[in-house]
């Protein structure tokens, strides 16, 4: 890391270790921010989106059936980010047979984003968001993965570092705090999360966003948990009702950006530009949250409208509830959720089948798995906007 790479406005200090290297540890939160139109601009926008989405989420007669597809496209978005290369329907098939293509096998590291996200959802419910809390994320989200030998669920205890393949500590990019320094950050960042502020939530989050990925407290997993977190607070804050609202797309789509204007922040103090970048994001992927809830709630509506039309029976009209919050399904999962025999399970896959809102994905005549290919369909669309 180059010290001339920092100015004299920089978001914190640097300073040289005993080994020799130079390490960067951040300003406490609150941030210097100065306040500029654009910025003001794109706040009043991004808060107006996220409005209107949180009042779409509340006139959802079932926001739990959105909630799982959406926190699946978020997981294989956001592992994206971080080089993996499994897509929705391989997460979907995943979960729904345990079965994991040679093709790509770190669709495990998505699945344990899903499993970290909904253990931290119900976990809100008892715990704030706090150092705990990141270390329990943490050690779900590395179980039994390429990370999981680099102390699941601890803060490290070594000194880690950001930059090209190959690069060393001496000519890394950036490198976070060491241990000592990263504790005492790690501190204030908690004690800013338990405070008052007279910030608006959305400036909030972002600065907060940039803070842990500056202390980068995990020896792996810190961009996964840095964007997980965006989602819980904004449940914890009740600035959304439910959890619609991810922005891995949006920085997945700008990574360069991303990456960037964090490190700008580290280096030359620009505060205005990365929070434009957020907020920007923030207004985008709500929009985006609203098209996509609108158009898989409309599907749900027609599915049922179909069925009861029909007089289909009343575990046709549940199993299309458990195909919107899980668009992959096996007969012996249907079974176990509508709590029927596996026959009886079979028989109405088979009547969805026919009516064109399953469709078999395996080609196998054994352990079958039965997709919804019109909800992954909406789900995997780039841009809905």
């Amino acid at each position: 890391m180059k010290p001339d790479d920092f100015t004299g406005n920089s978001n914190g200090r640097l300073i040289r270790t005993p080994s020799d290297y130079w390490a960067f540890v951040p300003h406490p939160l609150p941030p210097q921010l100065t306040l500029t139109w654009e910025l003001v601009h794109q706040l009043s926008s991004a808060e107006r989106a996220l409005s209107e989405l949180a009042g779409v989420a509340r006139t959802l007669p079932n926001p739990h059936l959105l909630i799982g597809p959406f926190i699946r496209r978020e997981a294989v978005l956001s592992s994206r980010i971080e080089g993996t290369q499994a897509s929705l329907s391989d997460l979907l098939f995943f979960e729904a047979s345990g079965a994991v293509d040679q093709k790509t096998p770190d669709v495990r590291e998505v699945a344990n984003y899903v499993t970290a996200m909904e253990y931290g959802l119900e976990r809100l419910k008892k715990l704030p968001v706090s150092l705990r809390l990141f270390r329990e994320l943490h050690e779900r989200l590395m179980a039994g993965v390429r990370g999981d030998h680099l102390t699941p669920g601890e803060f490290r205890r070594s000194q880690n570092w950001i930059g090209p393949a190959g690069c060393t500590l001496m000519d890394a990019t950036y490198v976070p705090p060491p241990p000592d320094s990263m504790n005492d950050a790690l501190r204030h960042l908690e004690q800013y999360l338990h405070s008052p502020s007279p910030l608006p939530l959305l400036i909030r989050l972002a600065a907060i966003h940039y803070q842990f990925e500056a202390i980068h407290p995990f020896l792996d997993g810190n961009g996964r948990i840095g964007r997980l977190l965006i989602t819980l607070l904004l449940c914890s804050e009740e600035a959304l009702p439910a959890p619609l609202l991810y922005l891995s797309a949006y920085f997945d789509q700008h990574r360069e950006d991303y990456y960037r204007l964090l490190l700008a922040v580290s280096q030359l103090g620009r505060w205005s530009e990365w929070m434009t970048f957020f907020l920007a994001g923030v207004a985008e992927q709500s929009r985006d949250a609203i098209s996509r809830s609108k158009q898989l709630l409309d599907r749900w509506q027609s599915y049922r409208a179909t069925l009861q039309s029909a007089r289909s029976s009343a575990l046709q009209l549940q199993l299309v509830d458990e195909i919107f919050a899980y668009p992959a399904i096996t007969i012996g999962q249907a079974a176990k959720r509508l709590k029927v025999t596996q026959r009886s399970a079979q028989l109405n896959i088979e009547k969805l089948v026919r009516k064109g809102i399953l469709r078999e994905g395996t080609g196998k005549k054994r352990n079958r798995v039965f997709i919804a290919p019109e909800i992954i369909k909406i789900i995997e669309a780039p841009r809905v906007v």
